[in-house]
């Protein structure tokens, strides 16, 4: 398979595979990963007649490394902790606090800048399509599935354009269906298999919402 033009034509092509496991019929909510999922998760919503909205989470990320996650929090009161992880490399519950505490203000300047005002849909015993530009090693989409369950969704489909070969093994345990046109041994970094992979603006993710 080719590489995909931008986020839109992977969008375009990823939104007629799930259109094929997912209908209108379903009344599907498409939650996208801002910022690069959004311009995917727009083209998924059209293609199966779904809402867009999005799944907005942050990472929480160990003191010595921020990108070395450790959990996830969401909307409301969603979070998920690895606890195993945690026990492990020994992070106090004080640690994990502060840490929450700074993302938690972070999460909510993101929420009100997307969002505007308007609420998050309702996701509790609906479909839905959760969309991203792409998965690299998988851990902060993990948490982010992990903050949705909480949210007590219906079915849960997880569709991105590109992800390593092993993904779907990875993530059998999190959703129920698992979407991928391109499925790749030694990834490398997700965009490499986009000709153009510009960063997603605010505006855009604005843009998409409305």
């Amino acid at each position: 398979m080719n590489k995909y033009l931008n986020r839109f034509d992977a969008g375009q092509r990823l939104g007629k595979v799930v259109a094929s496991r997912v209908t209108a019929a379903d009344h599907p909510i498409v939650l996208a990963l801002p910022r690069g999922g959004v311009p995917v998760g727009a083209e998924v919503a059209k293609a199966i007649g779904g809402e867009l909205d999005l799944l907005i989470v942050r990472k929480l990320g160990m003191p010595f490394d921020s990108e070395y996650a450790f959990g996830a929090i969401g909307a409301g009161d969603a979070m998920f902790i690895d606890r195993q992880l945690v026990d492990r490399v020994g992070l106090s519950q004080e640690q994990i606090d502060a840490i929450v505490e700074l993302e938690r203000a972070e999460l909510a300047r993101r929420e009100a800048k997307y969002r505007a005002g308007r609420a998050p849909l309702n996701v509790a015993g609906r479909t839905v399509v959760v969309v991203d530009d792409g998965i690299a090693t998988g851990a902060s989409m993990k948490a982010a599935l992990k903050v949705l369950r909480g949210l007590k969704p219906g079915r849960v489909v997880l569709a991105v354009p590109v992800a390593p070969a092993d993904s779907r093994g990875e993530f059998a345990g999190l959703v129920d269906e698992f979407i991928c046109p391109l499925e790749v041994m030694g990834l490398g970094g997700v965009g490499r298999w986009y000709e153009s992979f510009e960063q997603v603006e605010d505006e855009e993710v604005l843009a998409a919402l409305r």
